[in-house]
């Protein structure tokens, strides 16, 4: 998963290391690099994590050469995340991962106003490792797989392609349910033609966002906003109709009963968790009506 940890706390020759600024291709390894680590990296992910911050990957380097790396991305310095934190297996457990943390959340850190909270997913094992460094635990979050079936039915009025909605009311409904407004990103992460990016409209107001995406083995699902549990069933019911006999990854937060409670229903699996941990305030969200983050790599 695409998650804080690998990271190592020990402490070795870190003489060598450089943490550098990943431009364009450095990012295109991190991801292959979590492909190969089983972390399902959406197909097209990295364009709208570019498009958000171009300053916001690093590379770790010994002898001139990438052996890991993550992303410091800055929501135009409200807000940062920490993701991507890969180590090159033959570096682990040499200081290396532990110097890397340590650099990119003080490059983030120094990339923000004062006071903005950092967000990451962390695996539970580096809980005490990660609150050591600064950071607080907020809730778990679950990654849930969900074999869909051919459901049949016609799609409701009421859903609709995001894309053909106003852009600016589409934002800032993505605004209501994110600790920043992230237009850049937005704008990058439902256009490409391949994603599903399907908004449930009704009276004239935007009540649910749904996208999902090509993946190793499947499709991931993220974000799933809703206005209430009507309205992300409604949302899955639309995303099984096109994708039926697809494998959906859903990370769930368990701040909301509600998308846990509906991810029993419909017979989903769960196959990772992690934990929500932040570095400073933790953002007050309407997490009610947040049935599935975006991603684990930028939030």
């Amino acid at each position: 998963m695409a998650h804080e940890g690998a990271s190592d706390e020990r402490r070795g020759d870190e003489a060598a290391l450089e943490v550098v600024r990943a431009d364009r291709a450095g990012l295109s390894r991190l991801v292959e690099m979590a492909r190969a680590e089983g972390w399902l990296p959406g197909a097209g992910d990295d364009d709208a994590f570019w498009a958000q911050d171009p300053e916001g990957f690093v590379e770790a380097r010994i002898d001139g050469r990438a052996i890991g790396g993550g992303s410091i991305v800055s929501y135009d310095g409200r807000y940062g995340f920490m993701g991507f934190f890969l180590v090159e297996t033959a570096h682990r457990g040499h200081g290396v991962g532990h110097a890397l943390w340590y650099a990119r959340r003080d490059l983030l850190r120094a990339r923000l106003a004062p006071g903005a909270a950092i967000g990451m997913a962390a695996v539970s094992a580096m809980r005490a490792f990660y609150e050591r460094g600064g950071f607080h635990a907020d809730h778990l979050e679950v990654r849930f797989a969900w074999q869909t079936q051919d459901c049949g039915g016609h799609t409701p009025a009421e859903i609709v392609d995001a894309r053909s909605i106003p852009f600016d009311a589409l934002a800032a409904f993505d605004a209501a349910h994110f600790p920043a407004p992230r237009p850049r990103f937005l704008a990058a992460w439902i256009a490409p033609a391949a994603r599903h990016a399907i908004a449930f409209v009704e009276h004239g107001r935007i009540e649910g966002l749904a996208v999902a995406r090509a993946t190793d083995g499947g499709h991931r699902v993220g974000p799933l906003f809703a206005r209430d549990e009507r309205v992300a069933e409604s949302l899955l019911d639309e995303l099984e109709r096109r994708l039926a006999g697809s494998t959906l990854f859903l990370d769930m937060p368990e701040s909301n009963p509600a998308a846990i409670a509906l991810a029993a229903r419909r017979g989903m699996r769960e196959v990772f968790r992690c934990t929500r941990m932040h570095l400073g305030p933790s953002p007050a969200l309407p997490w009610q009506r947040i049935y599935a983050v975006t991603s684990f790599e930028l939030g």
